[in-house]
């Protein structure tokens, strides 16, 4: 019960939030937000303007996760399905452009980096999550970390993309991908080299799950 009274509140003061938040910032889209609930159990749901900036955030990776299970990716390859779910999740967010330009400057800030670095991160985990990756060893965390970095520059472009339909923006983002391909080939051809032994990839595929 309680949950769901917060869940109802967050959910309104994110709207409210968002109507100013492209304009005026976080800080004052907070302020905004808490004017229209009770202070003190607006102040439950968010204690501060970056829990509301990192809410909007993860909101946003669970948009993209219901268009991901609306979306029938069984018959595409990984790259494509990689590609589908990071242009779902800036799609998802497109009318709110100028919120999201300023929650990542917000997130830059000396005191909020180490919350914006794991919203990137938990963005790239919900990609791989929705497109069914099951990954355990050491590719867990190295597929997640390259496509927070394909994911960040993605949205970096697309902030400024004035191209029809951010036709630019996907051009970008073929090319990254392709770049990541391109490693991908390389270190497959690195880790052979090492199969004997097991080398250095077998090593520290057995950090998260030792035998």
């Amino acid at each position: 019960m309680v949950d769901d009274v917060m869940g109802d509140v967050r959910k309104r003061m994110l709207s409210a939030a968002l109507q100013h938040a492209g304009d005026s910032g976080w800080d004052k889209a907070f302020e905004r937000a808490l004017e229209g609930e009770d202070r003190d159990i607006g102040s439950l749901a968010f204690g501060s303007a970056g829990d509301l900036v990192l809410h909007f955030f993860a909101d946003g990776d669970k948009r993209m996760l219901e268009v991901l299970k609306e979306t029938d990716l069984g018959e595409m390859r990984v790259r494509d399905k990689i590609r589908f779910a990071v242009k779902s999740r800036l799609e998802v967010d497109l009318t709110h452009r100028e919120a999201v330009r300023r929650g990542i400057s917000f997130l830059s800030l000396p005191e909020m980096l180490p919350a914006g670095m794991s919203a990137l991160y938990g963005s790239a985990d919900a990609m791989w999550r929705g497109i069914g990756d099951k990954s355990v060893d050491f590719n867990f965390y190295s597929k997640r970390g390259t496509l927070a970095m394909v994911h960040g520059s993605t949205t970096l472009f697309w902030l400024d993309d004035k191209s029809e339909e951010q036709k630019a923006t996907w051009k970008f983002l073929d090319r990254r991908i392709e770049n990541v391909m391109s490693f991908e080939r390389v270190k497959a051809k690195v880790r052979e080299s090492c199969a004997g032994s097991g080398g250095i990839w077998g090593m520290l595929g057995r950090l998260r799950y030792p035998d």
